[in-house]
C-alpha cells in the first residue's frame, strides 16, 4: 500500500484542447501518463493536485474521469485553475454514480485519512495585496477558510498538505498559507501548477517546518510521486 500525489494531467479526452501543442514533453503526453502511472496498485491512494480535465462542465468530462477511474486504488482530487467542469461535491458523487466511477474523492472543506497521517488541502491562489483586485481578495480569502477547515478536520493527527497552487516560489511568498502550514505543523506540501520555463521558479525543501515538493506532471516527467511507500 502506497501514497503517491501528481498534478496537472490536462486530460482532454472529450475535447479538442491536447497539450501536445505545448512541445517540449507534453508531446505523447496521454502516453507518458499511461506508462507513469501504471505503478500505482489497487491498495494504493493517489492525490491529484488540480488540472486534471479541460472539459467545461461535467456534462463533457465523462470521458477524462473514467480515465481516471481506470487508476487503480482510492483518486482524491483537488480543484485547480483549469478545472472548469468543478461544481459541488454533491454533484461530482451524482456524476461518478451516474457513470459507474468509484473511489473518486474531492478534497475540498475536509480531510482524509491515510495510515496515522491526515490529507489535508485545497486549490490555494495567487494573491499580492497591491496588485490584486476585489476578486482576487475573494477568492483568496475563501482558500484560506478551506485550507483552515481542512486542517482542523485532521484534529491531532500528524498533517500533509496538497495544493494546486505553489504557496512560495522564486520571488513569491504567500504568507498567509505559510503561516497557516507552520500554525498547524505541517510536515509536508506538495503542489502542481508550475510548467515548462517556469520549473525554475519552483521551491523545493525544508522551509519553516515543511517540506516542499513541486508534483506537476511535466516536472514528475509524467510518473506519480511517492509520499509514502
Amino acid at each position: 500500500m502506497a501514497l503517491y500525489a501528481i498534478g496537472d494531467l490536462h486530460l482532454s479526452l472529450g475535447e479538442n484542447k491536447s497539450m501536445d501543442v505545448f512541445g517540449g514533453k507534453w508531446v505523447n503526453y496521454m502516453e507518458k501518463l499511461e506508462k507513469g502511472m501504471a505503478v500505482i496498485g489497487p491498495e494504493d491512494t493517489t492525490v491529484l493536485c488540480g488540472d486534471l480535465s479541460w472539459a467545461l462542465g461535467l456534462e463533457h468530462a465523462a470521458a477524462d474521469f473514467s480515465w481516471i477511474d481506470r487508476i487503480p486504488g482510492r483518486k482524491i482530487l483537488l480543484k485547480g485553475n483549469h478545472d472548469y467542469w468543478w461544481s459541488t461535491a454533491s454533484k461530482f458523487y451524482k456524476f461518478c454514480e451516474q457513470n459507474g466511477f468509484s473511489n473518486q474523492y474531492i478534497l475540498n472543506n475536509n480531510c482524509f485519512e491515510y495510515e496515522d497521517w491526515a490529507i489535508c488541502g485545497t486549490r490555494g491562489w495567487f494573491f499580492e495585496e497591491e496588485r490584486s483586485g476585489q476578486h482576487d481578495a475573494k477568492v483568496f480569502r475563501r482558500e484560506l477558510i478551506r485550507l483552515e477547515t481542512s486542517l482542523k478536520a485532521a484534529g491531532d493527527k500528524p498533517k500533509m498538505v496538497f495544493l494546486h497552487y505553489p504557496p512560495r516560489y522564486k520571488g513569491y511568498e504567500c504568507r498567509e498559507i505559510l503561516e497557516l502550514l507552520e500554525r498547524y505543523e505541517v510536515a509536508r506540501c506538495y503542489y502542481g501548477h508550475l510548467h515548462s520555463d517556469s520549473h525554475k521558479l519552483a521551491v523545493e525543501g525544508v522551509w519553516g517546518g515543511t517540506d516542499f515538493r513541486l508534483v506537476s506532471a511535466d516536472y514528475v516527467n509524467f510518473k506519480p510521486v511517492t509520499v509514502i511507500s
